[in-house]
């Protein structure tokens, strides 16, 4: 249940996230178009013109790419995860390298990975982390105090 909780606290952000770089590439779009840098062509609007645009999908990937990759890899902890007490880490304790973070991410199936451990009794690990190498961990609350002051 934390993580399905920690899940949907990140999802709120994700979605605030995904609003504001939004906001900014249809300013940019906008921009480029009123300087004659770039035209709407067959479509009838900037919106349509970025809902067709695969650059765009990547820009909006990548922005939540690197909101879960660069928390896994700076701290182990979403800010979803810090509020359910949650860490990601390699069993040795140390932080996951960007590869790892960009691994799990991958592997992570929007959050699906996760009902790899309900779905195998016993198991402590989901999809993602068997995938990437790493463990999710329950902190103590004086653990989450400790990393959130080292931040």
């Amino acid at each position: 249940m934390r993580r399905l909780g920690a899940w949907f606290y990140d999802l709120l952000v994700v979605v605030a996230l995904l609003m504001v770089a939004g906001f900014i590439g249809f300013g940019l779009i906008q921009l480029a178009l009123v300087m004659g840098w770039l035209s709407l062509g067959q479509h009838e609007d900037t919106a349509a013109l970025l809902g067709a645009s695969r650059l765009y999908s990547l820009y909006l990937l990548s922005v939540v790419l690197s909101f879960y990759c660069w928390f896994w890899h700076t701290s182990g902890q979403t800010i979803g995860m810090r509020a359910w007490r949650l860490r990601v880490q390699n069993t040795d304790g140390s932080r996951l390298t960007l590869t790892q973070a960009l691994i799990r991410a991958a592997s992570a199936l929007l959050g699906l990975g996760n009902f790899w451990v309900w779905l195998n009794p016993g198991a402590r690990l989901a999809l993602q982390d068997k995938i990437a190498d790493c463990e999710m961990v329950v902190l103590t609350k004086e653990q989450n105090r400790q990393l959130l002051s080292h931040d």
